[in-house]
């Protein structure tokens, strides 16, 4: 992080403002509406500035700058397109011991101002750094536009009711959900609407309701009961995790995830959610399903909002469905969230259809995982041509799998590829024949995770043009975030 966020409190508070053009103007404009009693320093003001100083808004002096003019100020901000004079400024600034912005001119800028969306009293600050503010400003629009005008007046609701509030909810917990309601519900849509004595009576019941359930143990409260959200994070790529499944993740208390799931997605969860890694590692001792169902009822039954997040789709081969089972035994409410499966995002990563007409005509998926699963698989009807198979968790396998396949009328040379860590920047795919696999696997030295492909159409392969990155602007990746 090159800048550290901030928002300052100017309201009544000395500024310095270097210079009488148009950009001085546009700097002038933002001081003055956050409160700040301003200094015009410039030999000469545009139209604009002389109307302030006029009003009465501003203190011009019609000079140039001396040193001497940083004294007694809160923060300086330089606007006159002279280098000479921005770095002038700068330094005397500096000596100051004061903040300074030189418009344009990064190197002297102790602080940046960013582009803003003005809500107020709520505020969205938008800052590449001062490296591309033209960007900045395309998002702030992008941002903008999906911001209800009257959210200032939803925020000025929540501060006149946050005491009482507070004092009818004590518990942290509960204080959350009924915020969450109002800001989600019926209140926020009467405040959208222009009816504010509406959106009052509707918080001042809804508080009632909640104080009356404080006073009555028996009853149960709205603000306490309990959900969990089974949710597939994708294969690994932070970028392949569902619209949804992110709203789940910031509204989850407790985050349950598997090994599988990168930091990168786990810091798109709330921050102050509790995080508990549930992940089993090949070969290692680890939590037992049972254990991951006890844990996950008992989150949910103390009123948690719990996110069982998994790499892939929670249903392909990730146990999500005896969750669901636990939980709709024990009368527990659940959601789930599918997610991109391994098979699909990372044949994709690289480039491998996984059915092609001219190739195969259908795909299995299938787990390797555990000692007898091997000898379970239905085996001739795997060896089938003009099929692709998916083959998860199988690195331990890859062997048996082989002779298994080969010994039931798969040709050897079937072409193979070997995905190890697909959708990350740390992928790599190794190509072969089934005949080679074992070799292969032991040669390139293959760790999971990996997924096998084996099948005509791991032979074939197309090369991207575009990376999904660079085709999406700032403004369609937020317009879509927001559209949820």
């Amino acid at each position: 992080m090159d800048y550290f966020p901030a928002f300052l409190r100017l309201e009544g508070k000395p500024c310095l403002l270097v210079g009488g053009g148009a950009v001085a103007a546009r700097k002038a404009r933002l001081l003055l509406s956050a409160g700040a009693e301003l200094t015009v320093v410039a030999p000469a003001l545009n139209d604009e500035m002389t109307a302030q100083v006029h009003n009465g808004r501003v203190r011009h002096e019609r000079r140039r700058f001396r040193d001497s003019d940083t004294g007694g100020q809160w923060l300086v901000v330089s606007a006159t397109g002279d280098p000479a004079v921005e770095r002038r400024v700068s330094n005397a600034a500096e000596r100051a011991g004061i903040f300074c912005n030189a418009v344009d001119d990064r190197e002297h800028c102790s602080f940046i101002t960013p582009a803003i969306i003005d809500r107020s009293p709520v505020m969205v600050a938008v800052s590449s750094g001062g490296s591309a503010p033209v960007l900045a400003r395309r998002i702030r629009t992008a941002i903008e536009s999906q911001l209800s005008f009257g959210l200032g007046d939803l925020a000025q609701l929540a501060g006149r009711w946050r005491q009482r509030v507070g004092e009818v909810l004590p518990d942290f917990a509960r204080r959350l959900r009924f915020w969450e309601w109002v800001f989600d519900g019926p209140v926020a849509a009467a405040v959208t609407a222009g009816d504010l004595p509406r959106a009052e009576r509707l918080l001042a019941t809804e508080l009632d309701t909640e104080l009356d359930t404080e006073l009555d143990d028996t009853r149960e409260s709205s603000g306490l009961r309990g959900e969990a959200w089974l949710v597939g994070a994708g294969p690994g790529d932070p970028g392949l995790l569902t619209l949804k499944a992110l709203q789940v993740m910031q509204r989850a208390d407790v985050i349950l995830h598997d090994r599988l799931v990168s930091e990168q997605v786990l810091d798109l969860a709330r921050r102050d959610a509790e995080r508990i890694s549930v992940g089993k590692a090949p070969g290692c001792p680890a939590i037992s399903q049972e254990e991951i169902n006890a844990l996950l009822l008992r989150l949910v039954s103390e009123g948690k909002r719990v996110c069982r997040l998994k790499g892939g789709d929670p249903f392909v081969f990730g146990r999500g469905g005896e969750e669901a089972e636990a939980l709709e035994a024990a009368g527990l409410p659940f959601g789930i969230v599918p997610g991109i499966t391994a098979a699909a995002g990372c044949a994709a990563a690289a480039g491998i259809p996984l059915t092609h007409r001219d190739a195969a005509q259908s795909l299995v998926l299938l787990t390797a995982h555990g000692k007898d699963s091997v000898d379970t698989l239905d085996w001739p009807s795997l060896a089938r041509d003009r099929q692709t198979l998916a083959v998860y968790m199988g690195v331990r396998r890859f062997e048996a799998l082989m002779t298994r396949l080969i010994a039931h009328g798969r040709a050897a040379d079937t072409p193979i590829a070997i995905i190890e860590r697909g959708t990350t920047p740390g992928q790599r795919v190794v190509r072969g024949r089934l005949g080679q696999l074992k070799m292969l696997a032991d040669a390139h030295r293959v760790r999971s995770p990996a997924i096998l492909l084996i099948g005509d159409v791991a032979a074939m392969g197309v090369r991207r043009t575009a990376e999904p990155a660079a085709a999406v602007s700032p403004e369609s990746a937020i317009q879509r975030l927001a559209s949820g």
